[in-house]
């Protein structure tokens, strides 16, 4: 086959890259160019968007013999995914990007340029696997090591797109992944893995999101208020720098009667008011979602189904029986989960296989009072 190998600049792609390679197939690497400005993004080892990144990757191609290219999709990476960060934040949510990138990027966008290109398949690092199933459809599964998953985050990709992507790592624990690196001669075999949002060059989510908003921002500043007594415990300078469930930050003069830490229970954009209060008013266990997207054969426009759902990237599994009318998704949680937040997606998992994905956009917990 003709495969275009998606390479970051780290050492997942490239050894996804080699392997490839490896199995016979015409392998192209390319490596995305998400910014016109790449000294606005993260610079160095952390991120995956950088100059150094680029670099990387060219030399990680050459090491394996194939041929390199640089891909601009700049314009469609601010669109599609700045945007979307910047709107989710400003509307009180808490998104997703490294997810929403899979789904308008690296397997919308690349995709389709690849398959217009008479490429048959996309190649990345992710640790996830692909299998083809009794019904002759293409199935996502969990990767073999559980501590780098990454099938969350593709839990968004549909039967056509998941039929042209190839996952060489899906079988392979990290530490081999690195040893195989070194072995094959890719410098990039000890470089750090990248965890923070690559398009916020310092790490400070909440003042890159105050100056990128400007104008557009929901409000500049309101009251944080306890949610048993209704007090106003402090001030902020703008919704859009929190999110559910956290603690740091909050920056109250005002310790809680029983002295225990509180958390972000509730943001309400329009009003400015941040609510606050005990870890346990945290907990929820009935979901209901959006936007769903299935990654199998489509679900009936009516289904119930009893699986897992997985609410973070790295996050615990969770019983749930699951109800499906159309677009909507009802979730019911067996095991609660705690600091969930709308904009968050749940995916949902059949034992190893992903089922589907659905955008959260709100929580409730039965018999919690109002």
């Amino acid at each position: 086959m003709k495969v275009v190998a998606a390479m970051s600049g780290g050492v997942d792609s490239a050894v996804a890259a080699a392997r490839a390679a490896e199995a016979g197939h015409d392998v192209t690497g390319i490596h995305l160019a998400l910014s016109r400005n790449p000294a606005s993004y993260r610079s160095g080892a952390r991120g995956c968007c950088t100059i150094e990144d680029a670099n990387d990757a060219r030399r990680a191609a050459d090491v394996i013999g194939i041929p390199f290219y640089v891909w601009d999709l700049s314009e469609r990476f601010h669109d599609d995914v700045v945007e979307d960060f910047l709107d989710e934040y400003a509307a009180g949510r808490t998104p997703n990007p490294c997810l929403r990138c899979n789904e308008k990027i690296k397997f919308a966008a690349v995709l389709d340029r690849a398959l217009a290109l008479g490429f048959d398949a996309v190649a990345t690092g992710h640790y996830a696997r692909v299998r083809i199933a009794a019904d002759e459809t293409t199935e996502l599964h969990r990767a073999v090591d559980p501590g780098k998953d990454q099938s969350y985050v593709l839990g968004v990709l549909t039967q056509e797109q998941l039929a042209h992507s190839m996952f060489p790592l899906g079988d392979t624990p990290k530490p081999q992944v690195r040893e195989e690196a070194a072995a094959r001669g890719l410098l990039v075999a000890d470089k750090p893995d990248s965890h923070d949002i690559c398009f916020v060059a310092d790490g400070d989510n909440a003042g890159w999101l105050r100056e990128k908003l400007g104008d557009r921002a929901p409000n500049h500043g309101g009251a944080i208020v306890d949610a048993s007594s209704g007090e106003e415990l402090g001030r902020h300078e703008g919704t859009f720098g929190f999110t559910i469930g956290q603690r740091k930050g909050l920056r109250l003069g005002t310790p809680a009667p029983d002295g225990r830490p509180r958390y972000v229970l509730d943001i309400e954009p329009v009003s400015g008011t941040v609510t606050v209060g005990s870890r346990e008013a945290l907990t929820v266990d009935r979901i209901a979602a959006d936007r769903a997207r299935w990654c199998g054969a489509a679900l009936p426009p009516c289904a119930s189904l009893e699986g897992t759902v997985q609410l973070r990237a790295h996050g615990a599994e969770h019983r749930a029986r699951i109800e499906v009318d159309g677009d909507e998704v009802s979730i019911e949680l067996i095991d609660p989960a705690q600091g969930i937040a709308p904009g968050q997606a749940a995916v949902i998992y059949d034992g190893t296989r992903v089922v589907g994905s659905a955008t959260i956009t709100s929580t409730a917990r039965v018999g919690a009072s109002a």
